[in-house]
Formats: C-alpha cells, sequence, structure tokens
C-alpha cells in the first residue's frame, strides 16, 4: 500500500509538462466525482492551465491517485482477510461443523479460488462439513436436524398466498356493481324516508343482498381456484436428484438437499442447488438463466463452482452441495422477483374481446331502455299536468329505472365467460394430474385439443424402456443372448482377449453405475440402454470395479443425439492410451476399419466383411431391435489427452440387438388418434429399419406412408418437402435439427397444430416451436421439461391421447357454456328493451336480474364446463388452427333458442293476465313472478340441454389422416 502510495505520488510530482483537461481518455473514475468534490476546484481557463508548471498534482491526477491507492488499500486488506485464520462461530462448532453457511455462500457465489484453497480445496471444505466425496452424508437422524438447523433446507421462500378477503375486495372492484351499490344506497335512503322503515328498505336491501351474493360466490371461485394452481405450481418445481448417501446412490427430492450431499448431474439435468465440483468429464454449464450469458461455462477442477439454477448442457460430474435455499445465488434472485400476474390463455384473450363486443351492445340497449322509461314516466306526469311536481316515488321510479338499465349492462356482459375458461381449465388440469400429466402451461389444455399432428419419440414413449441385450455379433459370428445360460455359454467360447476387450469397453465406455444397494445386491443405475449393455457383461462374468480399478479414465466425449455416439479414452498402466466408442451401429461401424474374427485377431475390415457386419445390423433392426455397435482404438505415442478423439481407424469388437417392446395398449392408442384425425409422426434417431419395424407393430406406418432418414431429409429442396412432409410417418437417424425444422414445417407451410415429444436436452428448440411441447417425466432433462407445456409423468403414449381427450373436452365445455351464457344475455336484454319501449315498465327487476346472473355465472359455469370427456369427443375431427370458436351451427342454437324463449316471454308480458285470468291489485305482481319463474326455467332446460352433444355440434366423421 504505501509503495503504490510512494509510486504514484512521486509519479505526480515530478511531472513538469503543461497541464492538461482531463477529458475522455482519462480514467474512468473521474466520472465518479461526486458534486462536492467537483465544486470544491475552482474553473480555469484552458490557456491559463497551459502556462501554469504541474508541480502542484492536478484534480484529475490526484483523483487518479486516489482510485489506485483504494485499489491498493482494497488489495491488501483483501490480502490480510486470506492471511488470517477463518473463525467458526461458535453455534456451528457445537453442531460439529467446522464452516459456517455465509462463507460457504461468499466462496461459490463470489468464485472465490482463494478462499477455496485456504479451507483447503473441495476436500477440505467436505471435511469442513463432515462428509465424505465418495460416500456421502451419513443419514442418522439426529445429523441431518443439526445440519438443517445450521444450513437450512433447500426450499425457496414462498411468496403469501392472498387471503380470501383480498378477492372480496377485488370483487368489489366492479364498476357495475359500484354503481349498482350506489342506486342501493339512494334506494335506501329516499324509500326509508318515503315510505318509513322496512317498507321502504325493500328494493335497497334486496340489491345489496344480490350484490353480496355476486361478490362472495365470485371471491370463493377465485380464492379456491388460486390454491389449486399455487398446489399444481408446488408440483411443477419437484425435482429428483441423484445423491451418495452412506455410499449408496439413490433419488431424493431436491427438496431434501442439504449442504454435504454429494449429487450426481448428467446431460439436461439443472444445478440443485450451490456446489463445488469434485469430479467429472468435459463438463459445461449453461448458465444464462442466472447471467444472461449464452455462452456455456467449463467446470473443472480450476474453476470448480457450480450455481443453483443453471442448467448440464455436456458431460457429467459430481458434485458437492455448499448452499441451499434462499442462500444461493438462484433463491437470491427469486427474492428480488415478486410474483407475477397469471397470463391469461389464447382463449380467454378471444373470449374477453367477445365479452366486450356484447358489453357495447348492452350498454346501448340499456342507455335506450333507460331514456324510453324515464320518457313515459316523464309522458304520464305531463298528461297528468305534474311535469314540475315532483315526488320521493316519482324519485324511486327512476332509480329503478337507471338500476334497470345498470342491471341490463351486467347481465348483458358475460364476464362470466373468462370465468368459466379458468374453471374448466383448473378442472381439468387436476383431473389430468390423476391420469400422469402435469400441466405446465395453462394454455396447452385447450390447445391440444386442436392438435392435429403429434410427433412421437419412440424409445420410452411408444416402447416400455426396459431394455435387454438379446442378440450379438462379435467375431463375426451372430449369438442369441436371452438367458443367462446363454451368456455364460457365450463367454466360454469367446476368446479371452475378446471378452477382456469387451468389458473394458463396456465397463469404461458407459454413462452407467453398478453400485451396492442398501440391501447389499448389485443395483445399475443409468439409462436403459446403458443398463441393457451393464447386464449383459456382469450376465458374461464381468466385475464392474475391478475392471474400472485396471484403467484411468482421462477424458470422456458423452453421448448427445447429434454425435450419436460416446468415446472414453482410457491411460493404461504401460503409459499408453486407448479409446473406446460406442453408438449408432452405422455410425460406429462406419468409423471402423479393421475387426475381431473368430479367432480373436485384429483384421482388416474389408468391403465384403462391413458388408456382411451392415446386414447383420439390418437383420436385427427387421427383428425391431436396436442396435449398438462397440469398438476401440489404440492411440499413437506422443497423443495428447487435449486433442479430440480420433473419428476413424477404430477397431469392431461388436454389435448388440436390444430388445424394447412396444407398450401394451399403444397400438389402440394410435387407432384413437387416427380415428380423430389426428396423424401420428415417430421421428426416432434409431436405424431406419427398426424404426419401420415398430411403427408398423404400433399401428404408424400405413402402405401409403413414407419414412425417411434425417440425413436424406435434410437435402431435400424446398419444393421436394412440400411434397414429403405431408407423406412422412416415420423419420430415423433424425438429429434435433431434423425434428425441429418438420415441426417448424408443419406448422407455417401446412398450417397443422403440431404436438411434440421430447426427452433430451437437444429437443428444447423443437419443443419451443411445437404447438404443445410435451416432455418425458421420467426419462426426460430438466431442460427438456422447462421447454415443455405438458409433461408426461409415466412416459406413456396412452396418456398423451388422455392429455389430447381432456383439450377437447375442455374446448367443447366452454364452448356449450358461451352457447348457454350468450342465449341468458340476449333473451333477457329483449325481454327488457321491447317490454320497456311497448309497455313501458320492465317485468324482470335489477334484484332477479342479478340473481339469474349469479347462477349463470358460478353454479351454470360449474355444471357445463367441469363434464369430463368421453368417447365420441375423438371420433370428429380437430378444430385445427384456423377453426372458429364459436360455430356456426352454435349461432343458429343460440339465435334459435333465444327467439322461443323470446315470443314466450312476450305471450305472457301482454296475455298474461288473460291466460292466466289475473285481476286485483296484485296481478301485476304475480304476472312478474310468472315471467320470472318462466325466463329461469328456460334457462334450466337450455342448461340441461347443452349436454346433448348433437344439440351443439353436427358430428362429423374425421377425413382420413395418414
Amino acid at each position: 500500500w504505501r509503495a503504490t502510495w510512494r509510486r504514484t505520488s512521486g509519479v505526480s510530482r515530478a511531472r513538469t509538462r503543461p497541464r492538461r483537461r482531463c477529458g475522455a481518455g482519462a480514467s474512468s473514475a473521474a466520472s465518479s466525482r461526486t458534486p462536492s468534490a467537483a465544486s470544491a476546484s475552482p474553473p480555469t481557463s484552458t490557456s491559463a492551465a497551459r502556462r501554469r508548471p504541474s508541480s502542484t498534482p492536478t484534480t484529475c491526477e490526484k483523483l487518479r491517485v486516489a482510485v489506485l491507492v483504494s485499489k491498493a488499500a482494497l488489495q491488501f486488506i483483501h490480502g490480510l482477510k486470506l492471511r488470517s485464520e477463518y473463525v467458526v462461530p461458535e453455534e456451528v462448532k457445537a453442531a460439529g461443523f467446522q464452516i459456517c453457511a455465509d462463507e460457504l455462500g461468499s466462496i461459490v457465489e463470489g468464485h472465490d479460488s482463494k478462499k477455496l484453497i485456504i479451507h483447503g480445496g473441495v476436500a477440505g471444505i467436505a471435511a469442513k462439513l463432515a462428509t465424505s466425496p465418495t460416500d456421502g452424508l451419513d443419514t442418522a437422524e439426529d445429523s441431518m436436524q443439526r445440519r438443517q438447523d445450521i444450513y437450512g433446507i433447500n426450499k425457496f421462500t414462498e411468496s403469501e398466498t392472498r387471503s380470501f378477503w383480498v378477492f372480496v375486495w377485488e370483487a368489489l372492484q366492479d364498476t357495475t356493481l359500484i354503481i349498482l351499490a350506489i342506486c342501493a344506497f339512494v334506494s335506501l335512503v329516499v324509500g326509508i324516508t318515503m315510505e318509513g322503515w322496512p317498507k321502504g328498505a325493500h328494493d335497497g336491501l334486496g340489491i345489496v343482498a344480490s350484490i353480496l351474493l355476486v361478490v362472495f360466490v365470485t371471491a370463493t371461485s377465485d380464492y379456491r381456484q388460486s390454491l389449486q394452481f399455487k398446489d399444481l405450481d408446488k408440483e411443477k418445481r419437484k425435482i429428483q436428484v441423484q445423491v451418495t448417501r452412506k455410499g449408496f446412490r439413490q433419488r431424493i427430492s431436491i427438496y431434501d438437499l442439504l449442504p454435504g450431499d454429494v449429487v450426481n448431474l448428467a446431460i439436461g439435468d439443472q444445478v440443485p442447488a450451490d456446489g463445488l465440483f469434485i469430479s467429472g468429464f468435459s463438463l459445461l454449464i449453461n448458465e444464462s438463466s442466472l447471467t444472461g450469458e449464452s455462452e456455456p461455462v467449463v467446470v473443472n477442477e480450476e474453476n470448480p463452482f457450480l450455481l443453483s439454477g443453471t442448467k448440464v448442457q455436456d458431460g457429467s460430474c459430481k458434485m458437492l452441495v455448499t448452499t441451499v435455499g434462499m442462500r444461493t445465488q438462484w433463491g437470491k434472485l427469486m427474492a428480488t422477483l415478486s410474483e407475477g400476474g397469471d397470463d391469461e390463455t389464447p382463449l380467454q384473450v378471444k373470449l374477453n374481446g367477445v365479452a366486450t363486443i356484447i358489453g357495447q351492445i348492452g350498454l346501448f340497449f340499456a342507455v335506450i331502455t333507460f331514456i324510453v322509461l324515464s320518457q313515459g314516466l316523464i309522458s304520464k306526469k305531463y298528461h297528468d299536468g305534474l311535469l314540475l311536481s315532483w315526488s320521493g316515488d316519482d324519485a324511486l321510479a327512476m332509480l329503478e329505472h337507471f338500476a334497470i338499465a345498470v342491471t341490463i349492462v351486467v347481465v348483458a356482459v358475460p364476464e362470466g365467460l373468462p370465468l368459466a375458461v379458468t374453471l374448466s381449465l383448473a378442472f381439468a388440469m387436476k383431473k389430468m394430474m390423476n391420469d400422469k400429466a402435469l400441466v405446465r402451461n395453462l394454455a396447452a389444455c385447450e390447445t391440444m385439443g386442436s392438435a392435429t399432428t403429434i410427433c412421437s419419440d419412440k424409445t420410452g414413449t411408444l416402447t416400455t424402456n426396459h431394455m435387454t441385450v438379446v442378440k450379438t455379433c462379435i467375431c463375426g459370428n451372430i449369438r442369441e443372448v436371452n438367458s443367462p445360460q446363454n451368456a455364460s455359454k457365450l463367454c466360454s467360447e469367446l476368446p479371452e482377449n475378446v471378452v477382456r476387450t469387451l468389458l473394458e469397453s463396456i465397463f469404461n465406455n458407459t454413462g452407467g453405475e453398478v453400485v451396492i444397494n442398501q440391501d447389499g445386491k448389485h443395483q445399475i443405475l443409468g439409462t436403459p440402454t446403458e443398463t441393457a449393455i451393464l447386464e449383459f457383461a456382469m450376465s458374461i462374468g464381468g466385475n464392474f470395479k475391478a475392471k474400472r480399478a485396471e484403467t484411468k479414465i482421462a477424458k470422456v466425449e458423452p453421448f448427445n443425439s447429434t454425435k450419436k455416439r460416446m468415446c472414453v479414452l482410457l491411460e493404461l498402466a504401460d503409459g499408453g492410451y486407448r479409446a473406446h466408442c460406442k453408438g449408432a451401429s452405422e455410425i460406429v461401424l462406419a468409423a471402423c476399419d479393421k475387426f475381431i474374427d473368430e479367432t480373436g485377431a485384429v483384421t482388416p475390415l474389408d468391403k465384403a466383411t462391413a458388408g456382411k457386419l451392415n446386414g447383420i445390423i439390418d437383420g436385427f433392426a427387421h427383428e425391431a431391435l436396436r442396435t449398438l455397435c462397440l469398438a476401440y482404438r489404440e492411440m499413437e505415442e506422443g497423443f495428447s489427452i487435449e486433442e479430440q478423439l480420433p473419428q476413424q481407424g477404430y477397431t469392431c469388437i461388436a454389435i448388440v440387438g436390444i430388445k424394447d417392446p412396444v407398450r401394451p395398449g399403444v397400438r389402440e392408442s394410435v387407432a384413437i388418434c387416427r380415428s380423430a384425425g389426428v396423424t401420428v409422426r415417430m421421428v426416432t434417431g434409431d436405424n431406419i429399419n427398426t424404426a419401420k419395424a415398430i411403427a408398423r407393430e404400433c399401428g404408424i406406418l400405413t402402405e401409403d406412408g413414407l419414412a425417411i432418414e434425417g440425413p436424406d431429409f435434410r437435402e431435400k429442396t424446398l419444393e421436394e418437402l412440400l411434397v414429403l412432409v405431408p407423406k412422412i410417418q416415420v423419420m430415423a437417424r433424425s438429429s434435433p435439427l431434423d425434428k425441429h425444422t418438420l415441426v417448424k414445417h408443419l406448422r407455417t407451410t401446412f398450417n397443422e397444430v403440431v404436438a411434440v415429444t421430447g426427452d433430451g436436452t437437444n429437443d428444447a428448440p423443437a419443443l419451443h416451436e411445437a404447438d404443445i411441447g410435451l416432455a418425458m417425466g421420467i426419462a426426460g432433462t430438466e431442460v427438456a421439461k422447462e421447454s415443455a407445456d405438458v409433461i408426461i409423468l409415466d412416459d406413456n403414449f396412452s396418456t398423451i391421447v388422455t392429455v389430447a381427450r381432456w383439450g377437447r373436452s375442455v374446448y367443447v365445455n366452454i364452448q356449450k357454456f358461451v352457447q348457454f351464457q350468450l342465449t341468458v344475455n340476449v333473451v333477457a336484454l329483449l325481454v327488457n328493451f321491447s317490454s320497456a319501449c311497448f309497455t313501458g315498465n320492465a317485468p324482470l327487476t335489477a334484484v332477479q336480474l342479478l340473481w339469474v346472473n349469479m347462477i349463470m355465472d358460478t353454479l351454470g359455469a360449474l355444471a357445463l364446463a367441469t363434464e369430463p370427456p368421453n368417447d365420441d369427443l375423438m371420433k370428429r375431427e380437430p378444430v385445427g388452427r384456423t377453426g372458429k370458436f364459436i360455430t356456426n351451427v352454435m349461432w343458429r342454437n343460440i339465435f334459435g333458442q333465444s327467439l322461443y324463449q323470446f315470443v314466450v316471454m312476450w305471450y305472457l308480458q301482454t296475455q298474461g293476465k288473460t291466460f292466466f285470468g289475473l285481476g286485483g291489485s296484485d296481478a301485476d305482481i304475480v304476472l312478474n313472478t310468472i315471467i320470472f319463474n318462466s325466463f329461469v326455467f328456460c334457462q334450466d332446460l337450455g342448461d340441461n340441454l347443452q349436454k346433448a352433444r348433437r344439440f351443439l355440434m353436427v358430428s362429423r366423421t374425421p377425413r382420413p389422416r395418414t
């Protein structure tokens, strides 16, 4: 610090050249001057500055010195902190730990490598957290509780649930209800003044009671929906993570993570908490959710910091959890964000527009009604010669006219439409959750009902994802491997060096792992494909740990759906290197120029042998087997692990055929989609013959359908695609870009409503492009799930069909309610308007209309918007992208029913007294009661009629879809 001061001050004093102004090129610190500092230096002219020698430091130089000094001081202080001993808080010591949560947070969040070194690196942090980087936490109950008390739990602070009274207050903000409340108040004052209590308060109290009833019913509905959506939101955030505890790998909820846990991360996983890299290969982390930077960050021993909320873009690793919950950087970011409002779905937006138009029409008729009624009263007083003499009864009559006009607006505005949409969506979401489908985006419920195409993965969606190696081609010979006896026989028939090389390839070139579970038995962890191959290796006598101990893994190139292969570089005991490659059979075999023959000798791979092996691959594929090729290559002297692994020059070890049976019920589900006018397309990375065999078994590939490979699809021109895309039923060996391109053409060129399934990180673009993204809940990565609208929790294609059925149910139920409500609105408006114009009074009072409006918007919506789906829904054509929501049939029904009801009401209004023989002073009251009950009875009949499918929409046989 002193040396810096002397150096910078000496430079200033030694300067003899003329002083110059502090311009744009000066230190940026000059811009940070405070107003007081700036004003303390009086301005001088440029010429004067040039004449005066700079024996005294200028303001600019002083600022520069101050900045340098402050930087030096900070470094000095920081150095003192680093050299000082870290003081462990007493409560942390008492709990059995040697580092506090704040210190851990400052290390990881600040990427503070120096502090990490002082604490002994990752191993030192693990020791201070009383955990093991290899075996993980000891799960003793008292130890876990002490850990929670000191470091907290992995949950974010939730925003407080809005109370019921908040919803009541929001319901009271409705403008029309406020106007009616004013009317009620005036009615009470005038009525009680003129007629006394309680007779004069009847009308006013009736309006008040109706308003309160509407408010409380609306608030109750909104409050219950908010609680339901909050529960669904919690369900979305539930993530299972793989941890090692007491030496055993297990899956736990992300909420149960604690500092000291050892987490296993793979491609597509979300980093569940802040932590440190223990070990791994080729790890790339996407931190765009935190930093906004699109470039992935390399994480390794030199840069071991992992932040919560980021995603694993490539590679795999073991991670030591250091900070959880609100202490993580992601938790702090979430704390700064307020809860966002609920976005409206496209259908709600569309219906809000309809409600606005109808409301404007209702307002027009309400104004006309008020003018006509008021004109009738004024005309009567004029004829009676009392135009200038107004009584309290006249004021009450005018107030009643105004209340009727306002109530016409209340009834005319179909504000229940968005409510019905929300109610129907909430009901469907809850039911779909029971059917193993978690809806992340409300709009997906309604959009799925319009889907015309489903682009589905094969593995795990159409098939069971329970894979087994059933055939192999080793040393050029095909062998059945359908029992442990066959496997052990295979081992005895193969040369020893071949078995050794095969096991080395399988046990090292894998993303899986063989561990001992808590029952003391072997447990295989990994993807279904990895599990199948590891099971095969163990069945021929392989020992995972022993084989892993023979060599050291120097480098890993993980599998992804673009390369379609995985490679690993082994450092051998003699100091050399050997590369192993595994992946899509055609791709890996094309990289081979040698193979192992029957004697176990490495032999050049000629065209004839290559053709024979390719024929074996095709034969396996025709049997609906998934094929993988295993190969290796001895690396030349001087090879550096910094270099990319070679693409060619490998030796083929084996080709394995893996059986993945078709899920039960898939063929029937595909048939249901076809009858519903929905085309199912299979998009897979597998061999084309395997894909075609599975597609035929599922009923996807028909005689006039087209199966194409991704590389061929990429080479097609736009003109060719216009012809090919509608016919494509199977796309094999596809890349994520191929899937994205297919989806884009279907949506934009052919106007299809497309649903897409995906499980990998690279599927995210296609899931974003699709109208409905469907992610797999079991096999899917967190990246795919976050990009999806719906998560299929059981990875079953039949569940996708269930989602489509619920989507159609939502759409049709809302159509029913719209038809019902518009009919009520039209009839109420016409009855009061026409009666006001021709008879001078309105048969339906404000209280009666409010009551009808409340019942219609709540119980009517509940009855119609929550009907469960039926099988007939999947026998219609999908609505598609351009279909009308209010169909011509609906308009016919609305106007037909409205006309019928209006004729009945009008007849009762004009001929009711004669028809029922009414007379006396209460004839008008009795007649209005009959009209009101007849009106309500008509609506009740209309409500029940909506449940008849043929009444809403003409059933049509779907056009055949290929």
